[in-house]
């Protein structure tokens, strides 16, 4: 099965500062997705219009090579080309379309510095941002305690999530078991596959096929919980209903089709993309999918951003309400503020209820540990002796229970370089390491080591044991 490739919408708000947005459009829409007309020039006096070209050529010649990537033989392969690619060409459009698309690859493998380094949409303050919560009387809680509460009384929860940013999906698999114990039934996902989902429904763990996303270990993660904490999976994007209003409203009406209006006492729980889940305001030259549905059903969901107040790989694009509430506190988990009365601080307040903050990263052996989900995944070194001298390699964990088709629990890439090696020879990110080290929660696992042919070179069983627990 092919991969419906999202093509981006990407707005140029200065020379060097890029806000974006990946959508999957048709061809025709995609050529009118620069209409926002706020583009500006570059250093050398390059006009709106011209800029515009640019960006669509650069984002013709990346779907071009994204085409030829998924033709290599495996997910390191795909991703090698995805890289040699970005570093031939340093033509600025280019690099600003393309490196999106390479930090999706980077996501799939499990190198997620390297993908917030290749994309991240920069946040400013801007007109409709609310007053920083240090000036107020505002107090932080854990954002788990405090979601729970606010969605009691809702019929639905809408959170959502920066594509190449995978760190935006861990709150919500966490959150997953003890929304379903909260009543919840349904959960939906941006671009999962309508084909695919009654498949995933009888299989019981997600492929590639299930989605565009799925390939990232933690939004697999997200599908396969839900699937087995008893969700029933919805498929609600319109795959083929182009961009801005179209797609909006189609899967608005797709999730009240497919869930309230079979069973009024459904409650649903949804994982979008960026400002999809705003519930009012401007939303790509028109109205959000959660606006559209908040009129299709008559209901008020709970609007969660993660998406603004992240870390990113330049501080100078972190906001400075995140950069300002970071040195003042030292949170050990998403957190987010309340006043006295519980009543949730938001950024924007009119299109969100609650903004979560995301602690600053702690890595380990090159990797983050927010990728052990809050301490329910354990830490399971890799060396390079998995590789069998054929490097670079990915080592790759699954179920003992799936088969090979089943998206990788978690992924880790090694690779051992002379430090004067040619860039051709270097992957993630222009790195190397022997070493590195797999987040898995305890269980059965089948470890596999795969070279850049998309060879197996060797496997092994392991059991992550439950963690110690302290007298």
């Amino acid at each position: 099965m092919k991969l419906r490739i999202p093509l981006l919408c990407l707005l140029l708000a200065a020379p060097l500062l890029a806000l974006a947005q990946n959508d999957p459009i048709t061809e025709a829409g995609r050529r009118g997705l620069l209409r926002r007309g706020q583009e500006s020039p570059t250093e050398h006096e390059m006009t709106p219009a011209e800029w515009r070209r640019l960006q669509l050529a650069a984002a013709d010649k990346s779907e071009e090579i994204m085409r030829r990537a998924q033709r290599q033989p495996g997910l390191l392969a795909q991703y090698m080309v995805m890289q040699a690619a970005y570093d031939d060409n340093n033509e600025r459009a280019f690099r600003l379309i393309f490196g999106q698309y390479l930090s999706w690859f980077q996501t799939w493998i499990g190198d997620y510095d390297g993908a917030a380094r290749s994309f991240s949409i920069a946040q400013p303050v801007q007109h409709d941002d609310a007053p920083s919560p240090l000036t107020g009387a505002w107090q932080a809680r854990p954002a788990d305690e405090v979601i729970l509460e606010l969605a009691k009384d809702r019929k639905a929860v809408f959170f959502n999530e920066a594509h190449s940013a995978p760190l935006t999906r861990t709150l919500t698999v966490q959150l997953l078991a003890r929304l379903r114990a909260e009543g919840f039934t349904h959960f939906a996902a941006e671009t999962l596959y309508v084909k695919e989902a009654e498949a995933l429904r009888k299989r019981g763990y997600p492929t590639a096929k299930v989605g565009f996303y799925t390939e990232e270990p933690i939004y697999g993660e997200m599908v396969w919980a839900a699937q087995k904490l008893g969700y029933t999976i919805v498929a609600y994007d319109a795959e083929d209903a182009g961009v801005g209003d179209a797609r909006e409203r189609a899967g608005a009406q797709a999730l009240y089709d497919q869930v309230f209006k079979r069973d009024p006492n459904a409650r649903l729980v949804v994982n979008a993309g960026f400002g999809h889940i705003q519930k009012a305001g401007v939303y790509l030259g028109g109205s959000s999918m959660a606006k559209f549905f908040k009129k299709i059903s008559n209901i008020d969901p709970l609007a969660v951003d993660q998406t603004m107040l992240i870390q990113h790989a330049r501080s100078d694009q972190d906001h400075p309400w995140y950069t300002a509430v970071m040195q003042a506190a030292h949170p050990a988990q998403p957190f987010v503020y309340v006043d006295a009365g519980n009543k949730p601080w938001t950024l924007k307040p009119e299109l969100y209820d609650v903004s979560v903050f995301f602690p600053r990263a702690t890595e380990s052996d090159g990797r983050p540990t927010w990728v052990g989900l809050g301490g329910t995944r354990l830490p399971y070194p890799v060396s390079s002796d998995l590789c069998r001298n054929q490097f670079p390699c990915m080592i790759e964990a699954r179920y003992a229970s799936e088969g090979e088709d089943a998206v990788a629990a978690d992924r880790a890439v090694l690779n051992v370089i002379d430090p004067n090696a040619p860039m051709s020879q270097r992957v993630l990110s222009n790195h190397g390491s022997a070493q590195s080290r797999l987040y898995l929660y305890p269980g059965n696992y089948r470890l596999s080591a795969v070279d850049g042919h998309g060879r197996t070179v060797s496997s092994q069983s392991v059991t992550i044991a439950p963690a110690a627990t302290k007298p």
